[in-house]
Order: C-alpha cells, then structure tokens, then sequence
C-alpha cells in the first residue's frame, strides 16, 4: 500500500478540490492528480467524482476517507507530541466559525504571537461550523449555543443579549435602556432564516412570552437583514456582538427571559492536547 497516494487522497477529501489538496501538501496539482489515478487503478475503484465545479466522494471514497482522517490525524498527531519541546514557530491551524466578530480578535492575537502560523478560516451558519468540527475539517471552531456531547471539548467564551435593529430615525433608535420584548407583538420585522440562532433564540423568547411579531421577510444573511432595516421594511434583531458601526441603524437591547446567546470555543476531546490547539485555546478571553 502506497502512503503517499493515500494521503494524496486524505488531501482531496478534506478539500474538496486538487489545487487546495496539492497547496496542502507543497507538491503540483499534477502530482496529486497522479498518486490518486494510481491508487483507483491499482485497486480497480473509483473514489472521486469530477464535476466542473468541484470533486466529490463515491461511496466507496466516503469509507475510505473516513479511514485516511483517524490514519492520518493520528500521524499528525504523533508529530506534534515529538516536537512539544520546540517552539511553535510554524503549523497550519483550521478553524470553524458561525460569524466574525468574535473569531477576527483571536486570530489577530494568534498572528501577533505565533506569526508563522498558517490560518485557514471557515465561516458558515452554526449547523455548517458544528459539522466541520466534528467531521474533523475543522481543528478549532468558535460556535454559540451548543450542547455538550461525548467527544467534544468546549470552553466558555462569552454570553451575547438580543437586540432589536431598527432604522437610526425610529422612535426606539434613542432608547438605549432597552425595549420590553411585549412591544415587538405585531411589530412588522425582517429575520434571519429560521435555522438562525438568533432568530431561533429570539422566536423561542417570542413563543415563552405569547409575543407575535409579523415576519414579513426572511432573509439569509446579517448583511442583508441590515439593508432591510436600512430601508425601513422592517425591525430586525442582531446579536450584541454582530453590532456593526452602520449609522443608518441602531442596536437597542430587547427586554425579557430568554434573550441571552452563549458563545464557546471547542475542539475534538481527544485532541485537545495538540500543541497548536492548546496555543490557539490560550488566546480566548475571559467569558464576560
């Protein structure tokens, strides 16, 4: 069994892709491309499908990526506890995130103390950052409102309150104690999608107080909730931490129970203890 085709293939299932794959690696697109056509042919298998727009795992590819990830992490991690003596001056570090504003800090201070640290940034939804965790895609991840769960190594960043996002002329703009959440029944707004959690920590709230908002628009991003609200088609709500310095708008926090997101960081249980992980868990702040 040749070692180098399978972690050629170990690297495109991670990736997705054969140049992401070969940059991972430090060799040619065609050197991966190869290793993986021999390892098909030597077995008579086929383990990758090429679509024109990215690579995806047969079934058979599937079971053999879920192998080469233990066969391969386990490597990794064999590496590090050989080099736990050196100084962290380089590494690569994959970190999950469901939104910037609370990873970008850490990032910075990891870049300031270990500048020769490669970062590679996923961001998506929480379901999206939870799944990258826990397939492994992901080293690190920085996520909100998770359960624990065998396996799963979390630490407490920080807790964020619901605010209700309302254009910078409305009459609640200059209301910086905060709006009662009973006033929001039939206020027309303008949500995240449901899958959100903000907006599923916001209707759980609305649901606890027998609240009724009128949802008018539904859309899929904090950037585009922002514009809705910019142009008067309704209040929206935004997370304390996702607050931008738009001055269009204004963040007034919502009054009642149930308004308050918890923030954690979290890590495979069983490699918590690798060096570069342990470096990038330091650099959290206190949960305030």
């Amino acid at each position: 069994m040749n070692l180098f085709q399978l972690r050629a293939f170990d690297a495109v299932a991670r990736e997705g892709s054969f140049t992401r794959a070969a940059a991972r690696l430090f060799i040619s697109q065609p050197a991966v491309t190869g290793h993986i056509k021999a390892l098909e042919e030597h077995y008579q298998i086929t383990l990758l499908r090429r679509t024109a727009r990215r690579v995806e795992l047969t079934e058979e590819g599937t079971k053999l990526a879920a192998i080469t990830r233990a066969m391969f992490g386990l490597a990794e991690e064999a590496q590090v506890m050989l080099e736990a003596n050196r100084q962290l001056l380089t590494g690569r570090l994959e970190v999950a995130a469901d939104g910037p504003h609370m990873v970008m800090p850490m990032l910075a201070s990891l870049r300031a103390r270990y500048p020769g640290v490669t970062v590679n940034l996923r961001l998506g939804n929480a379901q999206e950052t939870l799944a990258a965790l826990l397939s492994e895609h992901a080293d690190v991840a920085v996520l909100t409102e998770v359960e624990p769960r065998k396996g799963l190594h979390l630490q407490a960043l920080s807790e964020s309150r619901i605010c209700a996002l309302v254009p910078d002329g409305h009459p609640w703009a200059q209301r910086s104690k905060g709006v009662p959440l009973k006033e929001l029944d039939q206020v027309i707004m303008v949500l995240r999608e449901p899958s959100s959690i903000t907006r599923r920590t916001f209707d759980e709230a609305c649901a606890q107080a027998k609240v009724h908002p009128r949802v008018l628009l539904e859309l899929d991003s904090r950037e585009a909730v922002t514009e809705a609200v910019a142009a008067e088609l309704g209040v929206g709500v935004v997370s304390s931490v996702e607050v931008s310095h738009d001055p269009r708008v204004a963040a007034v926090p919502i009054i009642g129970e149930g308004l308050v997101n918890r923030h954690m960081m979290g890590c495979m249980e069983r490699r918590r203890d690798l060096r570069l992980i342990q470096a990038f868990f330091g650099l959290a702040p206190n949960p305030g």
